[in-house]
Order: structure tokens, then sequence, then C-alpha cells
């Protein structure tokens, strides 16, 4: 067969094939036009490919078409549904069979309806038995079809037909040749005209009848006929009939919830419809269901037309109430879980209805009872509290709500207590207790007294304010905020006497603020940027408050929570700064187990993780202030930390953190809530309050408005604000604690050289032994950083590690650009291997780096990369490196000369923000002992020492001893 000329007139048309095997198909090919216009003999079907060439008499339909149409060409088919090469005549002849057929003909029809669509104004034709494309001209009918299915019941049968209607005219097609040429959705080819049809007809209802006048069911099997085949047909179709009857109905309908009780699993609500005295489920999408009603010989079908708009706004007022379904399969609802997994959720749903119960009611929903021998009462559910004050009692009158019954509180006290969520009424009834109930008052019902009414003793006062964050927490809050009226401006209070030490002017309007708060009784979230000295106006607080209570003879205690790595350093600083106050660390195995010893103290410090496990023993003490470091821990609501701490009595209360927003405004909910509960509402409410339309829709004032609720009790400076009042640079040590594995590899590690190291001071070949004794030095400073430099299978964690990736995530979330140097490329590598798995970009240099200036030019240049890692040795000359104001400096040096040199890759002219320094340190490691060392020997450092050599060199015997003591 000669191919088309593409340089000669041609032209694309679409053909309508049978394909032996695969049922009708629809090529696109091209035609060359012989002088006078007309079709010649020479043809080609396209593919995508060969399509290019043809550009100048194809428009962008015709591409589009040719790729849909290329998924029904047998090849393509054959590759789909066989992964190895075969020919087609194989493929059909030995592979294919009717199974494989019904899964590729609708898939292929999917494609033709798109081809179809798409056809509008196309040249199509019919494909001739030989092949030629273009033997017929067809066109596309121009408008829906529509059918309509006849039924005529007499005594002996029924007959059954369909009649075909286009244009208002009935269309003959039986016995006309006609050809069901795609059966879902169903198109026609009749007398060169292609029909399709309203209503999703699908093509087989109408081939049986291209040869046939009607079909003839008897009567003795009629009615499984008529419940299996006619009233579906019903539902979807238009029918007449006779010898039976249709009824077309419209009801107004009403929603119905029915709880579905799952003991030990999540309850769930059926929502359905009534029509009438007709129930429909939602969700099955029928815009009509049929009834079948028989009275004797006669049928009645009852066709009830469904609003399925209607019924889907019932659906989403639910949704947006916190349903959700249950799974895309089942139409079940459920609500949508909070994130603690262990709250029992099999009377979720009756909590949740209990709750919207009016809104329900109001906006027309019938509420069922579920099957079962019990009946529960749905209805609102509140508590209404009072508190009178006696000289040693606090009496508390509670009365509680369930829908419209009240029941004194003291009688649900053995249901709270004992986590009983049924209640049942003296009308037999059941009430389901509120979950957040038993949280918020399971604590004040332990510690009443009396069995008439509920009584408490007056030092259980933080008991009262907790009582406070339920119903009354910001009643409360409103009266404290009341009283901010006639605030004028921020008192100067005096320093502590035995402070040692000075704030700078904003950390002393830090200090001024804490005690604004405590005037108040507010409490507050310091969030002052990194490195502006959070735990220094913490510790003048700390000291002031003790000195203030002990000149009134009295004593107290306060409580400092914290992540594990930062206990060192807030001891250092304590030593330092207060040195007066007694700070007991409660963590470890032989921690106390009772809080009797705590009132010798007057800072506890302890851990989150501890604060979970002691729960119990912390709540029984009353203290002076509690108060978070790094409080983002705690702003998962579900969190076991924050449950925790809510937990907590003490009369003032205080949050520490840079990032108090780390991923989410939601983040501040629970954190405000911790120091004033109330402020921020409820969580629901904050949520769609503030956090949805600050975060989804970006609503400006909203954030306006969460700003100035929160401001009187935030205090944040960052670096820029307070830059005048920060010397140029600011030296942070920064202490971290082995984890049990590292410890572990540590030991092992140093007695083996220190018992070589022993011997040979013994025996006189210490002198020899020196490269061994740096040798041994250099692999315990590794292990001190991470034990994988020495042992690539080590798979523990080190804590070093943990505080940097901890420290660096604070400075990035305040959009500082860092230097990290190490003088190991091998502890580069760890930072470098956690950065990209982060997805966080970095620049990277060691000696071995080619193009220095390419790296220097985009740390300094680049928005988006903020951090540098840099081997000292390759980054102790020549760098410029001003655009970073953090420098981590992760393993001391011997040689103090050379980490100054590091410094001053960012401290230098051009330099315009004050640089914080942070040199991280391992306890309880050689780290911490060269430290002491070069403290010692820094005046000789300063004139002698020049590389490690030296430095081992100059030291003694002792020294050596002293480093692996």
């Amino acid at each position: 067969m000669l191919r088309v000329d593409s340089t000669k007139p041609c032209q694309i048309i679409y053909a309508i094939a049978k394909h032996e095997y695969l049922g009708y198909v629809i090529e696109p090919h091209i035609v060359q036009l012989n002088p006078n216009g007309e079709f010649s003999l020479t043809h080609q079907r396209l593919f995508s490919n060969t399509a290019k060439e043809f550009v100048h008499c194809i428009d962008e339909v015709d591409i589009k078409l040719v790729k849909v149409l290329e998924e029904m060409e047998q090849g393509n088919v054959i590759k789909k549904y066989y992964k190895k090469p075969i020919r087609p005549f194989e493929f059909f002849s030995k592979i294919f069979n009717e199974q494989l057929y019904d899964v590729i003909r609708p898939k292929m029809e999917k494609r033709m309806a798109e081809a179809l669509g798409l056809l509008g104004t196309k040249e199509i034709y019919l494909m001739s038995k030989e092949g030629y494309p273009a033997e017929r001209k067809l066109h596309i009918a121009a408008e829906a079809a529509s059918v309509l299915f006849h039924f005529r019941r007499d005594d002996t049968e029924i007959r059954y037909f369909p009649t075909i209607k286009y244009q208002g005219m009935r269309i003959e097609f039986m016995f006309k040749n006609a050809e069901v040429i795609c059966n879902h959705p169903a198109w026609m080819l009749l007398d060169d005209t292609l029909y399709f049809f309203d209503k999703e007809i699908e093509g087989k209802k109408l081939v049986p009848f291209l040869n046939k006048r009607y079909i003839a069911i008897p009567r003795s099997s009629e009615q499984s006929y008529f419940e299996r085949f006619v009233a579906p047909l019903i539902e979807k179709h238009n029918v007449y009939a006779e010898g039976f009857t249709i009824n077309t109905e419209k009801y107004d309908a009403r929603p119905v919830l029915k709880p579905i009780y799952i003991e030990g699993g999540t309850s769930q609500l059926q929502l359905y419809f009534k029509y009438a005295g007709y129930i429909f489920p939602y969700g099955d999408g029928r815009h009509v269901s049929v009834r079948i009603e028989r009275n004797g010989d006669e049928y009645l079908f009852h066709r009830i037309k469904r609003s399925l708009t209607w019924e889907r706004n019932k659906m989403t007022l639910l949704e947006e109430k916190g349903l959700k379904t249950t799974s895309s399969l089942f139409q079940n609802l459920e609500v949508a879980a909070a994130d603690d997994e262990s709250a029992d959720q099999s009377f979720s749903v009756f909590e949740w209805m209990n709750h919207y119960h009016d809104q329900l009611i109001e906006e027309g929903f019938e509420l069922e009872q579920p099957e079962g021998q019990k009946r529960y009462v749905f209805g609102n559910t509140k508590i209404d509290l009072e508190v009178k004050e006696n000289n040693d009692w606090f009496d508390i009158n509670a009365v509680v709500y369930f829908g419209p019954y009240r029941i004194p509180f003291i009688e649900l006290k053995n249901h709270i207590l004992n986590n009983k969520r049924e209640f049942t009424l003296p009308s037999g009834e059941i009430a389901i207790i509120p979950e957040k109930w038993f949280s918020q008052y399971g604590n004040l019902l332990h510690f009443t007294e009396g069995t008439n009414e509920l009584k408490l003793r007056r030092h259980h006062i933080g008991l009262v304010n907790e009582l406070a964050e339920g119903e009354m927490a910001h009643v409360t809050m409103n009266r404290k905020l009341q009283k901010l009226n006639d605030f004028e401006e921020l008192e100067e209070i005096p320093m502590p006497v035995d402070f040692a030490g000075t704030l700078r002017p904003y950390q002393k309007a830090g200090y001024n603020w804490f005690h604004f708060l405590k005037q108040y009784h507010f409490g507050g979230c310091l969030a002052d940027d990194m490195g502006l000295g959070k735990t220094i106006q913490t510790l003048a607080l700390l000291q002031k408050n003790k000195e203030d209570i002990e000149a009134t003879g009295g004593k107290s205690t306060s409580l400092l929570i914290m992540p594990t790595s930062l206990i060192y350093n807030w001891l250092n600083e304590a030593k330092k700064f207060t040195p007066k106050l007694r700070m007991m660390v409660h963590t470890g195995t032989f921690r106390y187990k009772s809080p009797e010893v705590f009132k010798n103290y007057d800072v506890i410090v302890t851990t989150y993780g501890i604060s979970r496990i002691d729960i119990e023993l912390f709540k029984e003490y009353f203290f002076d202030y509690v108060i978070l470091d790094e409080s983002q821990n705690i702003k998962n609501p579900s969190s076991k930390s924050y449950q925790s701490v809510k937990q907590l009595r003490s009369r003032f209360k205080l949050i520490l953190s840079g990032t108090p927003v780390e991923n989410s405004v939601n983040d501040l909910w629970t954190q405000m809530s911790f120091i004033n509960p109330g402020l921020l509402g409820s969580q629901q409410f904050f949520l769609n309050e503030f956090v949805n339309p600050i975060e989804r829709k970006k609503e400006e004032d909203k954030a306006r408005r969460l700003q100035a609720l929160i401001k009187p009790f935030v205090m944040r400076r960052t670096k820029e604000q307070v830059a005048t009042e920060l010397p140029p640079k600011t030296e942070n040590l920064f202490y971290s604690k082995m984890s049990e594995e590292q410890a572990e590899v540590y030991e092992k590690i140093k007695s083996e050289y220190r018992n070589e190291l022993l011997k040979s001071i013994e025996d006189g070949t210490y002198a020899k032994q020196q490269i061994q004794v740096l040798q041994g030095l250099i692999k315990l400073r590794q292990i001190a950083n991470h034990p994988i430099m020495i042992d690539d299978d080590y798979e523990g964690d080190s804590g070093k590690f943990e505080d940097v990736v901890h420290t660096l995530a604070n400075v990035l979330e305040g959009g500082h650009k860092v230097l990290i140097f190490s003088q190991f490329v091998k502890q580069l590598s760890i930072y470098r291997a956690y950065l990209e798995e982060k997805g966080t970009p970095f620049v990277y240099l060691d000696g071995s780096t080619q193009n220095r200036g390419d790296v220097v030019k985009r740390f300094q240049e680049d928005e988006k990369t903020r951090v540098f890692l840099i081997s000292i040795k390759a980054g102790g000359v020549g760098l410029n490196l001003t655009q970073a104001d953090y420098v981590f400096i992760l393993d001391p040096w011997w040689n103090p000369a050379v980490e100054q040199q590091a410094i001053d890759r960012t401290h230098r002219i051009g330099q315009t923000k004050n640089v914080f320094i942070y040199k991280f340190i391992t306890k309880d490691t050689v780290e911490e002992k060269i430290l002491a060392l070069q403290q010692r020997k820094l005046s000789v450092a300063r004139s002698l020492i020049t590389t490690e050599e030296s430095f081992i060199k100059s030291l003694s015997a002792e020294d050596i001893k002293e480093i692996l003591g």
C-alpha cells in the first residue's frame, strides 16, 4: 500500500470499524486527496508519532483524539493485558477469552465515549470490510434520544419492549440493521446516524430488540421478574405500564440518626431518611426509590422521588459538627477521633448527640434509640457549679443536667472515680457521662469529703482553680483581664541580693515583666530568640522569689521541666548566677518516690519524660512556680506531656520557648491553656475561631485579634530588636549527656587506654607512648561526639547529636544562618546525612572542596541556604561569612587560637549582626577535661601551643591521668 505524501493535499477522517474480537473501535486515518479534491485510495492509520508529519492538516482536537484512540489499538490493548511480546494472531487465538473481553471492553468504551464526545464536527465514516476507512459517511445525532420501556401484562404473559424517540418523533430501529457500537454509555448506529441517549441507558438493554419485537415473560415467574428487573428499571428509566400501576410520589422527608453501640470499639451513627412511611439509607445515590405493593393479583409500584441535594446538605451539616464516614464503602458515621488513641470511643457518638442535641432537633433530625434493652437519654449535658468559701472549707454546690433530668453532682462521684460512663437515672433511662468530666473533675472528687454535699479543704485551693478551667475558666479569666484596665507601666523591681552578675536592659525588662505577671496572677510565655538569656532572666526571678518568701519566714519550692539535654546548662548557669538557689535534679533510676523531700529545695529540675511517669507524685505537691522550658514540647493537646503538666498545681506558671509556634497556630493553644486556662476558649473554639481562618483563609483581622489576646502574656524579643544591647559576640557552653549506649562504648575504650597508659608510666616507657596517647584521646573524643565515628555498625544514639539537631531546629525556626564547625570530617558527614534526609538546604566545605568561592557565595547570597558545614582545617583561613549569626562548635580544640579563627569567619568587617557561639561539650568525657586544661594553660597556650602534637608534649603524666580519670 502506498503511504500518504504529507507534502500533497490530504485529510484526516475518523473511521468506525468492527474488530473481529474486541468489538467496535474508532480509528483516525489520513487519506490522500485526488487533484479534484476527492478521496483517493491511499490512506494510513495515524498515531501520535506519525501525526507530527501532518501538522498542517490536523488541529489540537485531532492530536488529543489520536492520543485517546491509540489506547484502543489492538497492539496497545494486548501490551496492557499480556506482558510478554506476542503476535496479535496468537494472542487472540490462544489467550483471549470471554472473561478477558469482559475486562477489556468496558475500559475501551471509556475511551470510545471520550472520543465520541470530542468528535462533534469532525468527519466520521464507516470502514469497509476490506479496511478502506471512508466507505460511508456518518454523522452524530444533534441531541440525545430517549428510551421508553413498555410492559403489557395480560392473562398469559408480560410483554416487554423499548421504543426510541428522537427530536419528538418515534424512530423505528428493529430489523433495520442497527448496531450498538458502545454499551456504556449506549451509542447506536442506525441509517448512517450515531445516536446517544439520555439517562445513562446501557446498550445491552437495546441489543435484544435489534432483531426482535418483544420479550415475553410467563405470568408464573412475574413476581420475581417484577422485583429483580422491573423495579430497578423504574428507578432509573421511563417506564410505561399496562396491566399494573406505577405511581410517582413526592413526600416531605425527615433525617433520622440512630446510634449503633459497639462495646470496646468505636460506636457509629446511621443516617437515613424517612419519606412518609418509606425509609432510605444515606448515600445509596438513588434519585428515585421504588417499593412494590401487591394486592391479590394487582401490583402497585410506588416510585418515590428523593431530594438528593437536600440529603447531601444534611450530611454536610453533620460533617461540619465533626462526624465523618467510617470508610468509603460504608456510609455509617463516626466522630472524627481526637489524637488520643486511648480514649474510649464506644460512647463517642452518644456524647456527640448530647453535645449537639438542641441544634439537631432544630434542624429537624429525629434521634432513634439503638437496638437492645437499654434506653438512653439524649439531650444537653451540663454542670452548674457554685463554690462558697468557709473558714476551713470550700463548699461545692453542683447540679448536673442530662437533657430534662436534674441530678445532684455528688451522685456521680463513684462513677467518675471508677471511670464508669453509664449513669442510670431514676426513670431507668441511661445517661452518658462526658469523657472530659473524668479528667476535669476526677481530681476534685478524689479530695472532696462529705456524703450529702461536696466539701473541700482549704489547702486544695489549687483544685478550685483547676475547676475553674472547666465551665468557669472563661469567667475567671475575664475577671482577671478586667483588672488589667488599671495597668499603667511595668514597675522597676529591685534585683535579688544574691544574684551574681548583671542583667542587660532588655533582660531586666523581662525580669520586671515576670513580676507584673505575678502581681496580676497571670501565666506568661517568655519567647525571646535563642541566645538572649531566657535562663538567666528566669533564675533571677526564682532567686528573688526565694528571697521575698524567706523574708516573711516562709519557704517555697518551684518546679522546672525541660528536655533532658538542657539540665546541665541550667545547673551551670545557676551555679554561676544564683549560687544560693538549692537545686535538686529529679531524674534517674534512684530518684525519690515521695514528694516529702521537695520542701528541702528551692527548685526541683526534671524532664518532660519523668514528669509524665511521676505525675502522681508531682501532682500531690503544691509548687510556687511551675516553669516549662522549650514549652513547644507540650504543643499537642492529646500528648501525654500536655495531659500530665495540666495536672500540676502551683501558684504561678511560666513557659519559655524561642519557638512557641513550631508548625501551626494551633501549637499556641496548649501552651496558653497551660499558663492561662480559658484565655483562648476550648480547643474546638480556638480551631474554628482562629487556626482555620488564619491558616487556611489567611484572615488578617483574626491574626490581629489573636495577637491582641495573647500580647500581655507573651514577651518576645528578637536578636535584631536588642542588637544594641548585645556584645558583638556571646559564647555559650552547651553541656550534653551521653546516651546509655554511648557511655558504655566510651567506658570500654577508656579503660583499655588507661590500663596501657598506667603500665607505661610504671615501667618508664611513657615517653615513647605519646603517639598512642594521642590516638587514644582522639578516639575518646570521637565517641564523645558520636560512636558511629569509630564504629559504622553502632546503632544507638548520641546525646550531643540529639542536642545539636534540637538547637539547630530552634535557630533555623528563627530564620538565622549557622556555621557548624568540626575538626572531624566524619562528624560532618553524620550531620550532612541528617540534613539531606530532612530536606534542609546546606553547603559543605572540607579540605577536598574545589569550588570554595561558589560555596561561600551560595551561603552568603541564597536566602534558603542557612546551614554551612565546615571542617576546621579547611575553614580556618580566608573565608568571609558575615551572613551567619550563629556558630556551632561541635568539638573543643586543644588550641584555643584555632577556635578563635573559626569564630572570626563570621565576626569580621561587614558583620552587622551580633554573633552567638555555642560550644557543645559532652559531660564526663575528655572534652570536659580538655576544657579545664585549656583554661589552666590558656596563658601558656597564648605563647607556646601551636599544634596538637606540641600540646600533647606539654602534658605531664599527671595531666594525662586526670584526663583519663
